[in-house]
């Protein structure tokens, strides 16, 4: 994967743009480490950092071509999964190629089809196009939103990046948070409204969305969403195509130029992709399948079950290695880890996040980027298949508003008094979750109970997914780990949109029907478990150390956690250990400890960041 970085200026053409280009480039290197390229040209500058995937010289960007009199200037960041499809059909309408890299496809592939050439694209992918003599931008994101791009209008000019970091080394660009900005950190965090950058001067374009600016103009458009039609298949049919399709997506996902291997946590979704893994290695006779999953120190002596963690991963994950016989690895974190990451993983984010489930992550693809350059996850499956307790669990279905947010009583007790009268975090957070449920595809003549399932089938893929997507890709690029997500291919989201939840919750359990398609693949005992979480730490230590940064906190007069937040509501809180609060903050993990360090974060955005309220 890359970094990417552009801006078109009309009032002040080349003037001083080499200088704050490279400053605004310099923030995405971890994004890609191994080269940086830029064009300028009148209005126009390009920046590229590249980590290095396939075809080392044939891929290099900014990337150039010319034809029928125009000159094209592509910057990229992304995987095509079907490069040589798309490669043949150019080919046939007479274009030919100098590299073997998905790069040149994309670019030939605009040239060819313009702003429709995505809907041909299966991938993974954020890039723009400059057509050079018509001084039109084209921007572009993947379907399911797995690759980040933002952007400012700034009305006779247009800045756009991989991550808000490199907009806002922009001289113009202020860290302005208004108060819809602040209504999303206190309603909705650490998730965020799709197209919302926080940043009053920052927005992003949507999953399955393009852009294009153009005599001064920004307009966007939606190329892509679900449609609702009639599902047709039988049981056994739907099982046999969900099947046909996971496999054929995990497949196409394994093409890499450098060393690659998968997260296996025991879990159904990463133990389903490292066995389709594992066995396409051994046809293809490319040694053992490198494996890769998370512990943490002292984990036996302090874990304990709840709802939501029934039991630990090692015995699952232990059962898929031996069944494939993959090279596995087992990384241990220990809390310095944890703690010594929680600032940064804010950094990458630009933004608060979910604490110490962050900054493990962050650790963890930083272990694993030590022997590989590409891994294969499973997030999405979740989202897509149901198998959350909230597709299913009566009292969830029936709240009103966002499932995984239960805590609005919580996030108004900590407030500062004084704001309660200008934030309104309950009416906030209905106002999104209204505006999505409002967006969904329906299908006439739908039942009311089907109905509700594909607004909450909605709702998961357009909020709680890309909230771990966004998770994913910055702490992964954060460690020069390029991380691909085979559950994101469109067409087994597409197919499985229109499921009955009947089916997909076949027997009574979350994902039976994914789980009924992996027959064979999986040994029962991994196949059948129950759903677990992203394992998080049980280690008093941690608990111990994020209370101690908060004690910094408390003990500054002019911390800016207390422009927002009650000092004495978040000291009593430090003091119960993060107990006094027992309903997670967001999704099923964010309690205790980790809500404590969550404030950390948001204090420490404030400062770092400079955040103007």
């Amino acid at each position: 994967m890359c970094g990417i970085v552009g801006w078109v200026d009309l009032a002040h053409k080349t003037d001083g743009k080499t200088a704050i280009l490279e400053d605004m480039a310099k923030t995405l290197e971890h994004r890609g480490p191994d080269d940086y390229q830029k064009w300028i040209e009148g209005p126009a500058a390009f920046g590229h950092q590249r980590l290095i995937v396939v075809d080392p010289q044939g891929g290099k960007q900014p990337m150039i071509r010319k034809a029928r009199g125009e000159e094209f200037v592509l910057c990229y960041n992304g995987e095509l999964y079907n490069t040589e499809d798309v490669r043949g059909e150019l080919k046939a309408c007479g274009w030919s190629f100098s590299s073997h890299s998905d790069t040149e496809v994309v670019l030939v592939s605009y040239m060819e089809w313009g702003p429709d050439c995505v809907d041909r694209l299966n991938g993974i992918f954020a890039f723009s196009v400059w057509e050079r003599q018509r001084q039109r931008l084209f921007l572009a994101r993947d379907r399911l939103g797995v690759k980040p791009l933002f952007y400012s209008d700034r009305g006779n000019g247009v800045l756009f990046a991989s991550e808000m970091k490199a907009i806002l080394a922009h001289p113009d660009v202020r860290p302005t948070v208004d108060r819809n900005g602040l209504h999303e950190i206190l309603s909705l965090g650490p998730s965020r409204t799709p197209g919302e950058g926080i940043f009053t001067e920052i927005q992003e374009i949507r999953p399955g969305h393009s852009a294009v600016w153009e005599k001064g103009r920004f307009t966007t458009s939606r190329y892509w969403n679900v449609k609702s039609e009639p599902h047709e298949d039988t049981f056994e049919q739907t099982v046999e195509r969900v099947r046909e399709l996971f496999m054929d997506a995990s497949k196409r996902q394994l093409i890499s130029d450098v060393k690659l291997g998968t997260f296996l946590s025991g879990g159904v979704d990463s133990s389903a992709i490292t066995a389709v893994a594992a066995e396409q290695y051994k046809q293809e006779r490319r040694g053992a399948l490198q494996t890769f999953s998370i512990d943490y120190k002292d984990q036996d002596k302090f874990f304990k079950k709840n709802a939501f963690q029934p039991d630990r991963d090692e015995a699952f994950i232990n059962m898929v290695r031996d069944r494939h016989g993959t090279d596995h690895l087992v990384m241990e974190a220990k809390t310095e880890d944890l703690v010594g990451r929680l600032k940064r993983a804010v950094e990458l984010r630009d933004l608060p996040g979910m604490a110490d489930v962050d900054s493990s992550l962050l650790w963890f693809c930083e272990e694993i980027k030590n022997h590989v350059t590409v891994a294969l996850s499973g997030e999405c499956a979740d989202e897509i298949f149901g198998g959350y307790p909230w597709f299913y669990r009566k009292e969830d279905k029936e709240r009103n508003g966002f499932p995984w947010i239960r805590s609005l009583d919580e996030r108004v007790s900590l407030v500062r008094s004084d704001l309660k009268g200008d934030i309104d975090i309950e009416w906030y957070m209905l106002k999104r979750y209204k505006e999505t449920v409002a967006e969904t595809p329906v299908l006439a003549g739908e039942s009311e109970g089907a109905r509700k399932h594909r607004e909450m089938s909605y709702l998961n893929m357009n909020w709680f997914m890309q909230t771990l997507l966004e998770r994913k890709d910055r702490m992964s690029m954060g460690a020069s780990l390029e991380v691909r997500v085979p559950f994101s291919d469109h067409r087994l989201v597409e197919y499985v949109w229109n499921v009955p939840w009947s089916m997909k919750f076949y027997k009574n359990q979350e994902k039976g029907l994914l789980r009924e398609a992996l027959r064979g693949i999986l040994p029962d005992e991994v196949l059948f478990r129950k759903k677990n979480p992203y394992p998080k730490t049980f280690h008093p230590d941690y608990t111990k150390a994020v209370c101690r940064w908060m004690d910094d906190v408390l003990s500054d007069q002019g911390a800016p956690l207390f422009n927002i937040f009650d000092r004495e509501e978040v000291r009593k809180l430090k003091e119960s250990e993060g107990k006094s609060i027992d309903t997670p903050w967001f999704g099923q993990l964010m309690t205790g400890p980790q809500l404590i360090a969550h404030l950390c974060q948001i204090d420490h955005w404030l400062r770092t960041y400079k955040v103007q309220l």
